[in-house]
């Protein structure tokens, strides 16, 4: 089934991050635990782990693009 990832909130007053990384390719499975994106806000670069096995099928928002809690970044299919 085809999920969408989005941006976490990851501060209670976040309003934006800037992706950073992506540390997967489209097509490329990804383990639950690894390390999926990375996203800087406030200049603290955060780590974004899996929470499940995945196929990254499609890479929505690019290497630093400002992306708001809640948006879109890829889609994944769990494995």
């Amino acid at each position: 089934m085809k999920k969408t990832i989005v941006m976490p909130t990851l501060k209670p007053d976040m309003k934006e991050g800037v992706l950073c990384r992506w540390n997967a390719e489209e097509g490329e499975t990804v383990k639950k635990g690894e390390v999926l994106f990375e996203v800087e806000t406030d200049k603290v670069v955060s780590e974004v782990e899996a929470t499940e096995d995945v196929k990254l099928c499609r890479i929505i928002a690019e290497e630093g693009d400002t992306v708001a809690p809640g948006g879109a970044l890829c889609e994944v299919i769990a494995e």
